[in-house]
Order: C-alpha cells, then sequence, then structure tokens
C-alpha cells in the first residue's frame, strides 16, 4: 500500500534534527516525483501542533531577537542567523500545508512539496555563510512568529494562502534587496550570491500561494482582492509594511490595484 503524500510530509514535519530533516524532504521530493505517493487523506492522522525543531536556537520575543550592525562579524552572523531561521521554519511551513490539508488538485501538493525542497536548499546557503563565520544555525536567539502564523490558520486553507505566501513571504521579496545591497555594501558578495537565488526562487512560491488563494476564491465564489484585505484587516488590524518590491511582487501573482491598496496601508 502507498503511503500517502500526507503522512510523508508530516514524518518530515515531526524531526527535530536538521539534517535529517532536510534529508527526509529530499526523499518526499524524490517520492513525489517518482508517483510513489498516494493522494488518499488517511483518517487516523494525528494533529499535529507544533513542528519539529532542533533544541536551539533558544525561542524568545520578537523584541529579545538581538539586531546588529553589519560592521562587525558578530553582527553580519546575527543577520545571517535571522535568515536561515526563516528559511528553516519555511521549510516546516511548506510541509505543513501539504501534510494538513486534503482534497486538494495533485498539482497543489506538487508546488508545496518542490518550495519544502527549494527552502532546503536555502537554508543550506545560509547556514555555509554562518559556517564560514565561524557560527552556527543556532548559536542566536530566535522567535516563533512563522510557525505561530501556521497554527492561526490551520483551519483554512484560503486564510494559509493570503496570509503566508501572500503577507509573510511576499514582505520577503521586499526587504530581501536592502539586505542584499547592505552585504554587498561590506564586500560580502557571496552572502549576495546566496540572497540573489533566495529572491529568484522566492518569486516563485509567493506565485504559488497566489495561484491556489485564487483557485480557493474561485472555489467559494469569493472576491480574490475584497477576501485578501478583508484578511489583512482581521490579522494584521489593516497594517503593511513598505516599501514593497513592486516588480517582484506582480511577477508573483499580485495585481496592480492589491499594490497600489498596500501600500495605502502603510506604516512608516
Amino acid at each position: 500500500m502507498k503511503k500517502t503524500v500526507h503522512e510523508f510530509a508530516l514524518e518530515c514535519l515531526q524531526i527535530n534534527d536538521l539534517d535529517a530533516k532536510m534529508q527526509s524532504v529530499e526523499r518526499l521530493h524524490q517520492a513525489w516525483q517518482a508517483g510513489e505517493l498516494s493522494l488518499v487523506y488517511p483518517s487516523d492522522l494525528p494533529v499535529l501542533e507544533q513542528a519539529g525543531r532542533p533544541e536551539k536556537p533558544e525561542l524568545v520575543a520578537p523584541r529579545l531577537v538581538p539586531r546588529r550592525r553589519l560592521g562587525s562579524v558578530e553582527g553580519q552572523a546575527a543577520m545571517l542567523h535571522a535568515i536561515a531561521h526563516i528559511e528553516f521554519n519555511a521549510i516546516n511551513l511548506a510541509l505543513d500545508a501539504v501534510y494538513r490539508f486534503p482534497d486538494m488538485p495533485e498539482a497543489y501538493y506538487g508546488d508545496w512539496i518542490k518550495v519544502a525542497a527549494e527552502e532546503v536548499y536555502h537554508f543550506d546557503l545560509v547556514r555555509q555563510r554562518l559556517h564560514d563565520l565561524g557560527y552556527e544555525y543556532g548559536d542566536f536567539a530566535a522567535h516563533n512568529g512563522l510557525w505561530g502564523l501556521a497554527q492561526q490558520t490551520a483551519h483554512d486553507l484560503l486564510v494559509r494562502m493570503a496570509m503566508v505566501p501572500r503577507v509573510m513571504e511576499a514582505r520577503g521579496l521586499d526587504v530581501t534587496p536592502g539586505i542584499m545591497r547592505k552585504f554587498a555594501a561590506i564586500g560580502d558578495e557571496k552572502t549576495v550570491a546566496a540572497l540573489q537565488i533566495i529572491l529568484r526562487d522566492e518569486v516563485g512560491h509567493v506565485e504559488a500561494g497566489s495561484r491556489w488563494f485564487h483557485y480557493l476564491c474561485e472555489q467559494r465564489q469569493l472576491d480574490s482582492e475584497e477576501t485578501y484585505f478583508s484578511l489583512i484587516d482581521e490579522y494584521l488590524h489593516g497594517h503593511m509594511s513598505c516599501p514593497l518590491h513592486k516588480e517582484a511582487r506582480l511577477a508573483a501573482g499580485f495585481t496592480q490595484f492589491e499594490l497600489d491598496q498596500l501600500e495605502s496601508l502603510c506604516v512608516s
């Protein structure tokens, strides 16, 4: 009997060890590509509350996460660590999108398995830069905001697609060019090259979120733009951070109307 895609994604999600988790995601990706997984949702699949993660980093409130300038090696490592933590959480978020939500088209699961595999690659790129500076993932404190958002949106895939790819990951499109400029200014071209790869791939991840958000809106006969902004109002109290990377967001499935509306919500 074939293992289901949901069972395999859950297995990956529950793994705490970094290297074991990444290897398991690669096996999931290979099994999916080989057509070895079933789409039948198991009736006895347990409910996951917390995704597997290593003992470190220590999780603290966002205001307690260290913020350092790039003028020191420690500051550079702290910035890279924050990016690595985002990429690690993105692995779990992509896996959760596969595990948690049944009865979607085959292409949906293919998209998020591919995203999970690419997030593993991104994490590896940033972790290597940390190693080059003499640091490890886990050496700095981090926060659990991204997984917290996964928990808040676990009840509805439409809400998940709106709030995770089309808000949190889209925000990554906005801020990454500025981070690249900061590393370029100190001559760290290796980190700039890694971030270029991440930015390129993240456009595709946000686009997948846009595509499935629109699919679900159509299925439920909802206006996608109206629904999106009602969710921003509900979950973010109608606030948005700017500036926006408009070119990347347009490539990722945002409309010009959405960009204009988002800018009208901007807070300094």
